[in-house]
């Protein structure tokens, strides 16, 4: 008997090859078997997506047709479970993408390349390692394994709430009141009910990952072996993947923690899904297909009939939305707008034992003298923490040593000839390099354009504040006579591998006195001698042209200052401060700063979003071109519009569109980053107030757009984003 599989396979997001593809097969290969076919002169993976009896016998209406026969399919893995598949369908429809992309890209790139007999072979040497890890006995025998902090009554209400409440649920926790142990809990009540039962616990940055991980495995080790708890990041090799993966898919991890990418993982008794810090927009993937992994959690929970966390000190304001059953409208003239709460919301306003949160303190810069880096109050500030032997964190998100170089003779600047960016100057290895698209140069010794030598540096870095610094304390030691001890953390100092562990590990040890770095430093660390944070240059997100550019900044510099003073049992000589240099001290965002006030900042901004008629009140999508022109880009981008008036009058006309349904198509305009790597970019906003429309009518606007495919030549890629997270 022979049988015609349907098989996905990663074809073109845009091309007519979009769907699953026929081969034919000696055996009914169940729907979610993992099989290698051929597509053209390549050998690639596939998921079955379903199968039927061939017909053979060829009639004057249904002749005969040949189809190419799968090469081989995988054994002792098992099919990929339904719950799996339907997730895929989903983030394939929402985010206009191929069905075969999604589920390809989801699977490890390893699995292309192994035999059956190869794969076999990992799965038994993965099982017998992790059964005889779980029967081990641990060479350890004082870890706090079974020993967990006392809780607060903050959390056990909180666990109260998950375990009675259906959600999903928005954990709106201040830092340092205890979060991770909520998670933890959870974890642990869901295994003693079910011991077959997996937990995905999933982080935005990989950064974050070893603290937690080392945190879980020391709770959990003991019950579930070495085995039992896996990771999954874009830092694994191929073979650290598939190993994770498999662990997984076979039911012997018990615990996955990743990335916006595990949101995929294949866990056939998913029970619990928690997704820390949010509101990240690391979440949120910029290639491929641009899924957001927090909103697919709260889908994905929904199928698997399972609970989900979402847990921030500072959430987004469209989870802060879906977690209100009323609007606070702040205009006088409005009227409170009912709404169903999505959204279970379990507040935890307070520190874990007898924590302060940080105070304010505001730095103005305008009575500083000009070109100031670090102002005199600051480094006064600086010098009393490490006169008392407390750490202090430095926030600027910004590497390098000076953003810009320019002459003051003839106006030259750095720019890069390649994009819209300026190259900044890294006085380590005396170069000037595009964070953008990487082109690097070393420094000119005079002016390329008029030759003078007076170079003149523009803007701050970590680099040059790492240098200040020194300068600036030099005269400083600590109580015992040594010199005080100044780390840089950024994408720069941490390109070798366990680097940042390495780094991370001397200010957990006391070691640091001062941590300079970028925004990876200041979410979800656990700095327990930090007493003081300063962020330098925080000015330009007031004033972007992205709407979402104030909601980030409040949630940076909220998370920055949770790292201050989380441990109520070093004694700090004071409270615990956030120092903020601005040129815009009355600005309202550093009054609920100062008050620690997240519902009153949300509230004021969902009532300017309102106004405005931005999400969460509409449902946006970005369509995207890139070509050698920004000419051609545009243009491209025009013909898209004509074409989508045309599609909104013929759905009008056919009541697939209500007549007061309004979808919003702006011209096209550059992208805010127009040119990257000599391609100039391009974009199209597209509103509507209901989601269901917007999906329905770029369905059919894509349609449309392959029926035409050969008038767009002028453009090599274009791409739709749904839910854009940068405009």
């Amino acid at each position: 008997m022979t049988y015609i599989l349907q098989v996905l396979v990663h074809t073109p997001a845009h091309s007519k090859l979009s769907g699953p593809l026929s081969y034919t097969s000696a055996l009914p290969l169940a729907r979610g078997s993992i099989v290698k076919v051929p597509l053209g002169k390549r050998e690639v993976l596939g998921v079955v997506y379903g199968h039927e009896e061939a017909n053979t016998q060829a009639t004057q209406d249904t002749p005969a047709f040949t189809y190419k026969e799968i090469i081989s399919h995988t054994t002792g893995l098992g099919p990929l479970q339904e719950e799996w598949l339907q997730l895929v369908e989903f983030t394939s429809s929402y985010y206009q993408r191929s069905l075969g992309e999604v589920a390809i890209a989801a699977l490890p790139a390893q699995l292309k390349t192994l035999t059956g007999d190869q794969i076999q072979k990992r799965v038994d040497k993965w099982q017998s390692k992790h059964l005889a890890s779980k029967n081990a006995q641990p060479l350890d025998e004082t870890v706090d394994s079974n020993r967990t902090p006392t809780l607060s009554a903050e959390q056990k209400n909180a666990l109260e709430s998950i375990e009675h409440k259906q959600g999903p649920f928005l954990l709106f926790g201040a830092t340092g009141s205890g979060k991770t142990e909520i998670y933890l809990k959870c974890i642990e009540a869901l295994l003693e009910q079910d011991p077959m039962a997996q937990a995905l616990i999933m982080v935005p940055e990989i950064n974050l990952t070893p603290q937690l991980e080392n945190r879980i495995r020391a709770r959990f080790k003991v019950q579930l072996g070495l085995g039992g708890i896996v990771t999954m990041h874009s830092e694994m090799t191929p073979a650290q993947r598939l190993n994770a993966w498999m662990a997984a898919h076979l039911g012997q991890a018990k615990i996955v923690l990743g990335t916006r990418m595990s949101i995929f993982s294949s866990m056939p008794h998913l029970k619990l899904i928690i997704v820390d810090e949010e509101h990240d927009p690391s979440y949120k993937q910029q290639e491929g297909a641009r899924y957001s992994a927090r909103d697919l959690a709260v889908y994905r929970a929904s199928i698997n009939k399972c609970k989900v966390i979402l847990g921030s000190a500072t959430p987004s304001l469209e989870s802060w939305y879906h977690s209100l059953a009323q609007l606070p409208m702040l205009n006088s003239e409005a009227k409170n707008i009912n709404k169903r709460a999505r959204y279970t919301r379990i507040e935890m306003p307070t520190r874990i034992g007898e924590a302060l949160l940080p105070e304010l303190k505001r730095v103005d810069m305008n009575f500083q003298p000009k070109f100031t880096r670090l102002s005199a109050p600051l480094v006064n500030a600086i010098r009393e923490k490490i006169s008392n032997s407390e750490q202090v964190l430095i926030l600027l998100n910004r590497r390098g040593y000076s953003p810009v170089l320019y002459c003051a003779s003839c106006g030259w600047k750095s720019q890069c000839e390649q994009c819209s960016a300026f190259k900044v100057f890294h006085k380590a290895d005396r170069t000037l390099r595009c964070h953008h698209c990487g082109d690097t140069q070393k420094v000119p010794r005079q002016c390329p354009t008029c030759s003078n030598q007076d170079i003149n540096m523009l803007g701050i870095g970590t680099e040059r504040i790492e240098e200040t610094l020194m300068e600036s304390l030099s005269d400083l030691r600590r109580k015992d006579g040594s010199e005080i001890q100044i780390l840089r953390i950024d994408a720069d100092s941490t390109k070798t591998k366990d680097s940042l562990k390495n780094q991370l590990d001397l200010v957990h040890s006391g070691a640091v006195d001062i941590l300079i770095g970028t925004q990876m430093i200041a979410k979800g660390h656990d700095f327990r001698r930090v007493s003081m944070v300063a962020a330098l240059e925080v000015d330009s997100a007031l004033f972007s042209n992205d709407f979402r550019a104030t909601e980030r900044l409040f949630a940076l510099l909220m998370q920055a200052a949770g790292r201050a003073g989380r441990d109520a049992s070093f004694k700090a000589n004071k409270a615990p401060e956030l120092w903020i240099q601005t040129f815009t001290p009355q600005h309202p965002i550093f009054q609920h700063l100062k008050d620690h006030d997240y519902p009153g900042f949300a509230n004021a901004q969902l009532n300017e979003r309102q106004e405005a008629n931005m999400p969460p009140f509409c449902s946006q999508a970005l369509i995207k071109s890139e070509s050698r022109t920004q000419e051609n880009a545009q243009k491209f981008l025009n013909e898209i519009k004509a074409l989508a008036l045309e599609t909104i009058h013929s759905m009008t006309q056919r009541q697939l569109l209500p007549m007061d349904e309004h979808i919003l198509i702006y011209s096209p305009i550059p992208m805010s980053m127009r040119k990257v790597a000599n391609v100039e970019r391009a974009q199209l906003l597209i509103e509507s107030k209901s989601r269901k429309f917007l999906q329905n009518f770029l369905l059919e606007l894509k349609e449309r757009m392959s029926l035409n495919h050969q008038r767009y030549t002028t453009v090599q890629k274009w791409v739709i984003d749904i839910d854009p997270h940068t405009l």
